[in-house]
């Protein structure tokens, strides 16, 4: 994953021979693969720093001064996938505000949880809450997530945990990484050592869901429940 400071995408675009803001390279950014506002017709004119602005608004944030980094997975040769990007929100000292967690299904659908100052305890944004949104077929609309997301430093350390209705702590995430520089050497480093990884991203979720349907695990098809589907950015239309 790479973790980039909204402002300078630009000038990354710039100085590196591997990596390009919303044109073709080995790596991209795309702002459209993020969040864009309103949620049902999304405008395209806005980058994701003034779309992550008016969000950080409606939750009581003025986002204009603040310095926004962002943990996600780059676009690989026109491919990209993310089943979760962080949006890291620092005043002029460096001090957190805020977080947030944008959330994406196999359908293209995203779902944003915010992290106020209120959910920072230490150099973590912790937060418990009903997900309302189809993320695996095998898990209940309105089971529970439970974020423990360390603010990156060279060490990174976040943990997203599901928990049923019974109070069950049942599928537990965590990534975990070390920082490294981010040059034309380390890109290419990455993509032959990592080859097409948001296409293999894909490819792991569907052969795991392949092996879970082979056990017969009990199914949610997309249509079902709708009403517990809330507050759905991009959302999937068959």
């Amino acid at each position: 994953m790479f973790y980039i400071d909204l402002d300078e995408i630009d000038l990354l675009g710039k100085k590196l021979r591997w990596f390009s803001r919303n044109k073709f390279n080995l790596f991209s950014f795309r702002d459209q693969e993020h969040l864009q506002l309103p949620k049902e017709n999304p405008d395209q004119t806005k980058n994701t720093r003034q779309h992550l602005e008016t969000y950080l608004k409606e939750n009581g944030v003025d986002g204009n001064s603040l310095k926004i980094k962002l943990l996600t997975n780059l676009n690989v040769l026109g491919y990209n996938f993310n089943p979760v990007s962080f949006y890291y929100c620092f005043d002029e000292v460096e001090n957190p505000v805020c977080c947030v967690a944008e959330i994406s299904n196999t359908y293209r659908e995203m779902k944003l949880f915010f992290f106020g100052k209120e959910e920072l305890d230490g150099d973590t944004f912790k937060k418990i809450t009903t997900k309302y949104f189809y993320v695996s077929p095998f898990i209940d609309h309105d089971d529970v997530f439970d974020f423990n997301l360390k603010i990156p430093t060279d060490k990174l350390e976040i943990k997203i945990d599901d928990i049923d209705k019974q109070g069950n702590r049942f599928f537990i995430s965590t990534l975990k990484g070390e920082q490294k520089t981010l040059n034309n050497v380390s890109l290419l480093k990455c993509f032959f050592s990592i080859p097409l990884i948001p296409l293999q991203i894909m490819g792991m979720i569907h052969w795991q869901a392949f092996r879970l349907w082979l056990k017969k695990l009990s199914f949610h098809p997309k249509a079902e429940n709708p009403e517990l589907q809330r507050n759905v950015y991009k959302p999937y239309k068959p």
